[in-house]
This record gives structure tokens, sequence and C-alpha cells, in this order.
């Protein structure tokens, strides 16, 4: 087999070009990152909130039922940080979170989950 390598006319150009697309693409990935935890800070006031007045005797079962579910998605992302502190955190995160699409386990908090973030919104 013979390499063929592509010559480009202008190769400067081509460089900028991917590397602005590359800085683009960053610049997106964090913003979605803010927003997601933007998104969970809000909703572990909200259970925070609920918690206190069910201990005062005044919150409603789906109240502390949503309280509950928000719960749930705080222990995902400990989980998931007990794997961020460890070496070959980049590897080792997508492969988990893409064994657990495999297995059907929902490994990422419900406000970083692509499928939930279009069918559903909590208020």
């Amino acid at each position: 087999m013979r390499l063929i390598k592509v010559v480009h006319k202008a190769p400067i150009r081509v460089a900028k070009i991917s590397k602005k697309r590359q800085q683009i693409r960053l610049r997106r990935s964090m913003l979605a990152l803010k927003v997601a935890l933007a998104q969970e800070k809000q909703e572990t006031k909200e259970m925070l909130d609920i918690y206190k007045r069910y201990s005062f005797g005044e919150a409603h079962k789906s109240e502390l039922k949503v309280a509950n579910e928000q719960l749930v998605d705080i222990l995902k992302g400990l989980g998931l940080g007990v794997f961020a502190v460890l070496p070959f955190a980049p590897i080792t995160i997508p492969l988990i979170v893409k064994l657990g699409q495999w297995v059907g386990v929902d490994v990422l908090p419900s406000s970083f989950s692509l499928s939930n973030k279009s069918s559903k919104s909590r208020k």
C-alpha cells in the first residue's frame, strides 16, 4: 500500500481554519457544560427547599418525589466524580458513560443527559 499525502495550496490557511473550528467546538462544549451546571444548581436549591418544607410537614408527596429524583442525580454526579480523580479520566469517564448506555443504565445526571434535555424539562 502506498501512502498518498495531500498537499494543500495554502497549508497555513487550512491550519488556521482547523484551529478556529476547534476553538468554536470547545467554546460550545463549555457553554453547554455551564448551562447544565446552572440547571443542576437550581434543581439542587429547589430540592433543599422541598426537604426543608418536608421537615416542617408542609411539602406534598409529589414534591418529595421530585426532590428524591434530584438527590439521585446528585449521587450520580458524585459517582462520576470519583472517576474524575483517577488517572486517565478523559478516557475512563466517556468509556463508563458509553458502557452504561450499552447496558441500559443512566450514568449521567438528568441535566447532562442528551435524551432527557429534549423530552423532559423540570420546573
